[in-house]
């Protein structure tokens, strides 16, 4: 038998993915290490990664340990990734107002519709007229991947295995009531006391041996929670903080190479770029997208560099939305950029290119301030009297002056044109 003396308690709190996976497999190493007596997995997700989740599963079948899932608060959920996880647990168990299901898979790229039932008049036409599709076939694959692997899960702890399918083929779900009852979980708990005196005098079967007894008479509690590590990745490794990364990068490099010296935009949008890369690695991205966003910005920033009237940069922002939108290549929950952040990134490039094609269009109508054409309608006085020809000061500079008639010296002149170095004039006020 197995008396706990410590239970580690784990929050699982958000979408599962490689961050999380990995705070799971480090704290049950540390548990393993600091001889506890049981690992409680406190859980309220609404699914996740399958990579991560079976990454999660492997090191719960593995576990020394005894691994018991509970489904806590009241208004927690398992959904999806999370009733694989509860499935797989040595004990499962809910608190009352959870609910567990939906786990039909979510694979990169997403998957394809499914198809209405059909009637049985027309079971024989399609089987002439609608073979399946590729993407039908590969849905269907992954599918029944999901359902083979969710029912070996609930054979070896012993669980519902028809449900498990129908949780997978019909996205079904149940209430932890409804889940008791139909032997889909082991109890319900209220909380962290109630469920230790529940499993009090359990068996479980650990890493094939069968009949280990749980006591937890004096168990201690010990909540482990993420170090600076866990919880930096979990931040980086959300889709939208990734995202935003990325574009503060970006941004901080093309500041950095239009004003050479200032260091601070470089230097930070280097670092932010590497952090979205890394964290890209790790995520479903889809690499059209981030190609995409790098034109767009691009085509950005040429129209700050070479003024189009809009064209270059209406098209970048139209090239880096689109690059944005499909940047995640997955529709599971919590792995989407908000499509809020792209409507804010998109309202304030746009105000900003507007500001740019505005001053580019008034910078044109503004009469030329320099080079030889500023000194036409400047005015200037006569040096020396002027037959044909003499000399002016005109903006505190000696010029040779032509004028087709007599000018005395001290009067005013106005220059009229200009060639090469000798200036055009006649009298102010004709």
């Amino acid at each position: 038998f197995l008396q706990a003396k410590e239970a580690w308690v784990v929050d699982l709190n958000g979408a599962i993915g490689p961050a999380m996976a990995d705070y799971l497999h480090t704290s049950m190493e540390k548990a393993v290490e600091g001889n506890a007596s049981l690992i409680v997995i406190r859980m309220d997700t609404p699914g996740g990664l399958d990579q991560a989740m079976r990454v999660m599963i492997k090191d719960i079948i593995a576990s020394p340990i005894p691994v018991v899932t509970f489904v806590s608060p009241s208004g927690s959920r398992a959904a999806s990734a999370g009733t694989y996880i509860l499935y797989a647990s040595h004990v499962a168990a809910m608190a009352p107002a959870t609910n567990l299901g939906a786990a039909t898979p979510v694979p990169i790229g997403g998957v394809a519709p499914m198809k209405a039932p059909q009637k049985d008049s027309e079971e024989k036409d399609s089987i002439v007229k609608d073979k399946s599709s590729p993407m039908d076939a590969m849905t269907n694959k992954v599918r029944n991947d999901a359902v083979a692997y969710i029912q070996g899960l609930a054979k070896m702890r012993g669980r519902n295995e028809v449900w498990a399918e129908k949780a997978v083929r019909e996205a079904a779900s149940l209430t932890a009531e409804d889940a008791l009852k139909m032997n889909v979980i082991d109890l319900i708990a209220i909380d962290l006391p109630d469920l230790y005196q529940q499993i009090e005098g359990r068996t479980v079967t650990l890493k094939g041996k069968k009949g280990v007894l749980l006591q937890v008479v004096g168990i201690k509690t010990v909540v482990v929670k993420p170090d600076w590590r866990h919880r930096f990745l979990m931040v980086i490794t959300n889709p939208n903080v990734a995202y935003m990364l990325m574009m503060a990068g970006i941004y901080g490099l093309f500041l950095e190479f239009y004003a050479p010296g200032s260091l601070v935009p470089g230097v930070g949008g280097a670092i932010c770029l590497i952090l979205a890369l890394y964290a890209f690695q790790i995520l479903p991205v889809n690499y059209v997208g981030v190609v995409l966003i790098i034109l767009g910005v691009i085509l950005m920033i040429s129209e700050t560099l070479i003024p189009s009237f809009g064209a270059l940069g209406v098209g970048g922002i139209i090239a880096t939305v689109i690059g944005s939108i499909i940047l995640m290549d997955t529709d599971v929950p919590g792995f989407q950029i908000s499509r809020t952040l792209i409507a804010s990134y998109t309202l304030v490039s746009s105000s900003i290119f507007m500001v740019i094609i505005w001053l580019s269009i008034q910078a044109l109508r503004r009469p030329v301030r320099s080079g030889q054409e500023q000194m036409i309608g400047m005015v200037g006085e006569v040096i020396s009297d002027i037959d044909s020809e003499g000399t002016i000061t005109v903006n505190s500079e000696l010029w040779t002056a032509h004028y087709s008639g007599a000018l005395k010296k001290g009067e005013k002149v106005k220059v009229t044109g200009i060639s090469g170095l000798i200036l055009d004039v006649e009298p102010l006020g004709t």
